[in-house]
């Protein structure tokens, strides 16, 4: 069973010489833990995709820590060195041509790589220690809800990985925002997260489309073995319509009422983003007492594991409305509610 690290010195130095010996350790993030390893160590990054059961069409994230690894793992534009500025350290990843220091392995075989400077302490200092920068997903089962605890790493991959890096609660709670900009005339999101649409578009000077999402391809099913330029994955992480899902069945309701709650059989959750106004039954659940999105964020997939270890048959759930991070909410609302 994997053991759990606090963030001693000496664990920390321990866990950056596993890291450049080729071994994985799941990290904490501003967003959710990730599993990482050593990004230019295409070995190394290969268990990440065994320990997670991660197809080799759905690429991995490189955390950075400093702007001058930026320019050893990818081909930055002025676009990107402009909301980098903004926005790092942080919550958003920027798709960019990459260097070929970086495996394709890393890359789902595209000529392009998702990068980002992380903002927690933690993992910071672990990058500056490792001396190199760290490809990391969210560190669970592929396809289940991400973690933002510790223990929610142990729980899932206890058995497959040795490491844990114990940051604390994740402080955002959704992963982070994705931004393409291999062609900076035109940046389009990828993935919505705490860094906004809007904010993006401000600091730019220029409108981001919105990628639609696809149906889940077969070719998620590719092995690692297969992986070549002629069988590219995804552009970037969590395009995949159905992702981040419990295993209890979600219904999404553009809003819920008490009054349906109580008719409801007994063995189906009701998720409210704002605590109800009136006493409640015990099948009604909720992520924030005000409402507000981001503390609705924070404990969104930490809600939804409880839930899903509990009785429930069904889960109801209710899409936000308003703020900032409600986009990136029922982002992973839909995709957690998606068939198949």
């Amino acid at each position: 069973m994997a053991r759990i690290f606090r963030g001693t010195p000496r664990n920390m130095a321990m866990l950056a010489r596993r890291l450049r010996a080729g071994e994985v350790v799941a990290v904490p993030t501003e967003t959710v833990y990730g599993l990482a390893a050593d990004a230019l160590n295409a070995r190394a990054c290969r268990l990440i995709f065994e320990a997670k059961g991660r197809p080799a069409t759905d690429p991995l994230i490189v955390h950075i820590q400093s702007m001058r690894e930026l320019g050893l793992v990818a081909e930055a534009n002025p676009a990107a060195r402009l909301l980098a500025a903004a926005f790092w350290p942080g919550p958003l990843t920027l798709v960019l041509p990459k260097k070929k220091v970086i495996p394709d392995i890393v890359t789902a075989g595209r000529s392009s790589v998702a990068v980002r400077m992380p903002a927690h302490p933690l993992l910071r200092h672990l990058l500056k220690l490792a001396a190199r920068p760290l490809a990391a997903p969210s560190a669970n089962p592929f396809g289940y809800v991400s973690p933002t605890t510790a223990e929610h790493v142990r729980h899932g991959l206890g058995r497959r990985i040795r490491h844990i890096l114990d940051g604390g609660p994740a402080r955002i709670g959704v992963e982070s925002t994705i931004v393409d900009l291999r062609n900076p005339e035109k940046p389009r999101l990828l993935r919505p997260g705490a860094i906004s649409r809007a904010a993006i578009a401000r600091v730019l000077g220029q409108p981001v489309a919105v990628r639609k999402i696809r149906k889940n391809s077969v070719a998620k099913n590719l092995k690692l073995r297969r992986l070549t330029q002629a069988h590219r994955g995804e552009l970037a992480p969590g395009q995949l319509a159905r992702h981040y899902s419990p295993r209890t069945p979600i219904v999404l309701h553009r809003r819920l009422s008490l009054s349906a709650a109580a008719k409801a059989p007994r063995d189906e959750a009701w998720l409210f983003v704002r605590r109800p106004p009136a006493s409640a039954g015990p099948n009604v659940f909720w992520l924030d007492e005000k409402g507000d999105s981001r503390g609705a964020a924070r404990r969104l997939f930490a809600t939804l594991r409880s839930l899903d270890a509990g009785p429930w048959r069904l889960i109801h759930a209710e899409r936000a409305r308003g703020g900032e991070l409600a986009e990136a909410i029922n982002d992973r609302l839909r995709r957690a509610a998606a068939r198949g």
